[in-house]
């Protein structure tokens, strides 16, 4: 049951405090920063992709931490392709991925995740070429035909690489594959700085996403840097990308920002969650009849 009196819901990436901690406490904090749920990651490194290999027990614990916190996970954040992509010249990398792939899957229907935030790379430590590609799209069918057996949603993270750094470049594989089950899940400070690149519309790439747009990451960034800053230190224009994401009927948001290593961690998560709430007081106020 949704008890959130608010006409969206607000998440916490979890990398946003020390790892290492066990999930209960990871919902407990969530819930006294003032978030309302919890992003999970299942990155490339071993540690995060052990969880797709949990023990029954491991999974039920998962499940009594959510319902005693009452702080649902509602996204997934799947960056473990970056270390075994679709796209991979390897035929072994491949097979893992879609391993990954089904699991995950598998992992977000036991817990009620609706959406897989899916990293949008062909390759990453490989040179792209025509044959990455070509394996990426073949993989990429068979991954949302697994996806739409337990109806859960695929949507492409907006990426720091070429390959997907745009909306509008992952609209491409959105209606290549053409189902209702794969769509955009974007970064807006990722793409904040694809526009400044290649000098386009950061609105109008936006809202070539209209009617595929799931979720949204909200991050700071400036031109180069992609991660570790702070909300409010760099040129990541939230008023204006939440406005459009808001009209577009997006209602899922998550904070993603990384642990500094500071032991204030709780304090500066307090402190981003009050950053965010009052740029979508700034938004409603501006979409009111009365303006």
């Amino acid at each position: 049951m949704d008890n959130n009196p608010l006409p969206y819901t607000l998440g916490l990436y979890e990398k946003a405090m020390p790892t290492g901690l066990s999930f209960l406490e990871m919902l407990q904090i969530t819930k006294r920063t003032g978030f309302d749920r919890l992003e999970i990651s299942i990155d490339e490194t071993d540690q995060r992709l052990a969880r797709l290999d949990w023990s029954p027990s491991q999974r039920r614990e998962l499940l009594l931490n959510i319902a005693e916190t009452n702080v649902p996970i509602k996204t997934l954040c799947l960056s473990g392709h970056r270390r075994f992509p679709l796209g991979s010249h390897d035929p072994v990398v491949r097979e893992r991925s879609l391993d990954i792939l089904k699991k995950a899957v598998d992992f977000s229907a036991e817990f009620a995740i609706p959406i897989i935030q899916f990293a949008g790379y062909d390759v990453y430590y490989e040179e792209s070429d025509e044959t990455t590609l070509a394996w990426f799209e073949t993989n990429l069918v068979k991954s949302v035909e697994y996806a739409t057996r337990s109806g859960v949603i695929l949507a492409f993270e907006t990426m720091e690489t070429a390959f997907m750094d745009t909306v509008t470049k992952a609209m491409k594989y959105v209606r290549l594959v053409n189902s209702p089950f794969l769509g955009v899940y974007p970064d807006i400070g990722n793409l904040k700085n694809a526009s400044v690149l290649y000098n386009t519309d950061l609105l109008a790439d936006i809202q070539a996403g209209a009617g595929h747009t799931f979720a949204a990451h909200l991050k700071e960034t400036v031109p180069g840097v992609f991660r570790d800053l702070d909300f409010g230190t760099g040129h990541t224009p939230y008023l204006e990308t939440m406005s459009l994401l808001w009209k577009l009927g997006v209602r899922l948001y998550t904070a993603e920002f990384w642990y500094d290593g500071k032991p204030d961690h709780e304090a500066r998560i307090t402190r981003a969650n009050a950053f965010i709430r009052e740029r979508f007081d700034q938004v409603f106020q501006s979409l009111s009849p009365e303006n």
